[in-house]
């Protein structure tokens, strides 16, 4: 087969994905991209009430928005700080909408699985030169779903991991009572609309955050707006690490203002008392009773709480690629050749040195990449820039342009902390009692007369808690 005819697959019509598109029209290729749900960046709505951190110079394509340009666009202002919404309607659809995309961007189509033409994982001789099979469910409107086959002669994976939220257990699978709690309605993943249609969810009850990431400051932030109309509101943070070094990142020193400040308001908020911070706190069993839902970790049990914000991250959906050879980093599950330049326990700069298609590329799956936020695996931190620049290398080595494609720039704002804390990335050290830091505002929590989870006849020395 005539491998040169196909299409290259985009899977996710999201940024980095209609990035993918545009870099492959101008270059003189056909794209066709798959996305899952009913509109182009489908998981951006799902916060599309979130102000992003970084300004639209750093949120818009250079390609793509010569595309537009050629349609009439007026491109934002430079400095301003869009909404995940005004992100979707003042960029991704009039992109989506160009006569140059639009005709190749298929919408309800969620892809099941990528693998080789005729090749198993199992089967090796010839399999480079076999096309990618691509199978896709439709599910049109106002019709049955259908599953139909695609060959391509690349793929380009821009699925995102949106809509694969790490739990809260701490061990990586969901804490006991924790799906049952999810299905209640009792635990919310990603950053909810504090202060619109979630308002009647989290007005006047004791809710949980947990997580130290920048999604956990919006959503703490919003909820300290809420309990200013809502006294009752009463806000607990939790986090794992034992140490607040850098809890807050660079605050007045990241090179984005916006992003900073989330920094400095929370501490602000939680040296006030508003928020009640709980750290060293690891997540082990979770129980709907008559006086609130119990939280209890290592030794310890948190006072009773409502709601539960569930900010913990985020982790790619492998799955659809089970048949592929891909070259994971095994705790990352990132390219193997992009986690020592992200991993978050080496790394805490957020700065990422400069990458393209030789450190996304699978050795013995030529032509099959994973790029944008999947291509970090779990690590944080992912700028769309990165994804930007990410596209142009890999479809200037598709169309054999590998000049183009070895010269890598990419050019990141600092967030201003610049120092590894090993001390937060182990469970032993000198922690206080129970690990909750020296802090004003810090939780008192219910030491439990025997640690959780151990079970009758193993032993335990115990700890100041216990």
């Amino acid at each position: 087969m005539d491998k040169s005819i196909l299409p290259v697959v985009v899977i996710g019509a999201g940024p980095v994905g209609l990035a993918a598109a545009a870099h492959l029209v101008k270059r003189g290729e056909t794209p066709l991209v798959l996305e899952a749900g009913s509109t182009v960046g489908a998981s951006i709505r799902q916060w599309g009430h979130v102000r992003v951190f970084s300004p639209w110079k750093y949120n818009i394509d250079p390609v793509s928005a010569s595309l537009l340009k050629e349609t009439g666009w007026q491109e934002p202002a430079g400095d301003y700080l869009p909404t995940g919404a005004e992100f979707v309607e003042q960029y991704l659809e009039p992109l989506a909408a160009t006569p140059s995309l639009k005709a190749h961007i298929h919408l309800n189509s969620k892809v099941l699985a990528v693998t080789r033409l005729g090749f198993d994982k199992l089967k090796s001789v010839g399999r480079e030169n076999a096309p990618f099979l691509v199978m896709v469910e439709q599910r049109p409107v106002d019709g049955q779903r259908e599953e139909i086959e695609i060959l391509a002669k690349a793929v380009i994976d821009a699925s995102g991991t949106y809509t694969q939220p790490n739990v809260l257990g701490a061990s990586g699978v969901p804490a006991r009572g924790e799906k049952a709690l999810s299905q209640s309605g009792r635990i919310f993943y990603g950053i909810p609309d504090v202060l619109g249609r979630e308002r009647a969810r989290y007005a006047g009850n004791r809710v949980l955050v947990v997580g130290s990431g920048h999604s956990a400051f919006n959503a703490l932030l919003d909820l300290v707006e809420l309990s200013k109309e809502e006294p009752g509101t009463r806000i607990t943070w939790v986090i794992r690490r034992k140490y607040l070094d850098n809890l807050y990142g660079g605050e007045s020193n990241d090179a984005l203002p916006a992003r900073g400040s989330l920094g400095y308001r929370l501490h602000q908020a939680v040296e006030e008392g508003k928020i009640k911070l709980v750290s060293g706190f690891k997540i082990a069993n979770l129980e709907q009773t008559g006086v609130g839902i119990t939280v209890t970790g290592e030794h310890r049990k948190l006072p009773p709480v409502d709601q539960i914000i569930a900010t913990t991250g985020f982790r790619p959906d492998l799955s659809m690629t089970g048949e592929l050879r891909l070259n994971l980093d095994p705790s990352l599950e990132s390219p193997a050749a992009l986690a020592p330049l992200i991993d978050p326990n080496v790394h805490s700069c957020g700065s990422v040195p400069p990458h393209g298609e030789a450190e996304l590329a699978h050795p013995q799956e030529p032509g099959f990449y994973t790029v944008g936020m999947k291509s970090y695996g779990r690590a944080p931190t992912f700028l769309m820039l990165t994804g930007y620049e990410q596209v142009r290398s890999i479809v200037s080595a598709l169309v054999g342009d590998w000049k183009a494609a070895r010269e890598v720039e990419l050019v990141l704002p600092q967030t201003g902390v610049c120092s590894v804390n090993n001390r937060n990335l182990t469970d032993d050290g000198g922690a206080s009692c129970c690990g909750i830091a020296p802090t004003k505002s810090a939780l008192k929590v219910e030491p439990l007369p025997v640690p959780v989870l151990v079970k009758a006849g193993n032993s335990s020395s115990g700890s100041c808690c216990g």
